[in-house]
């Protein structure tokens, strides 16, 4: 709802821009010239900086798609920024995936022999995880 009311209000403003520059005031390129500088500095606005913002505080909306082949162990937020952690049973291989602001600067952590316990049998080593503490309290 919130990322609906974002755009409503720009679309709003860039209207305003073109009504009161370029009907009121007759100048209909300087208008022009502002409404598409609004939807540019809007557009980069929502999706380098208020996305994720608004998905994570305000209760927006998000879509992202698990790669083919891989499944889905976890999601969690560092700061403002989503990472998303995936299964890729042909390599064993757990990865986790940052989705930032803008999707520039994207941070990857590859575990190699990852076994997750629920994609598989426990381990392809057979190893099992031990029922009690590892050190005596």
């Amino acid at each position: 709802m919130i990322t609906y009311l974002y755009w409503l209000v720009l679309a709003l403003i860039i209207f305003a821009a073109l009504f009161g520059i370029g009907v009121r005031m007759g100048k209909w390129k300087p208008a022009l010239i502002i409404a598409v500088i609004i939807w540019l500095a809007g557009t980069l606005l929502y999706y380098f900086w208020l996305e994720q913002i608004f998905v994570k505080r305000l209760g927006g909306t998000m879509n992202l798609d698990v790669p083919q082949g891989q499944q889905h162990i976890a999601a969690t937020w560092k700061g403002d920024n989503l990472w998303i952690e995936n299964y890729d049973p042909e390599t064993n291989r757990c990865i986790f995936r940052e989705y930032s602001r803008g999707n520039l600067l994207e941070g990857q952590v590859v575990i190699k022999n990852c076994n997750p316990l629920r994609a598989g049998n426990g381990g392809a080593s057979g190893t099992a995880i031990p029922d009690g503490p590892r050190t005596p309290l």
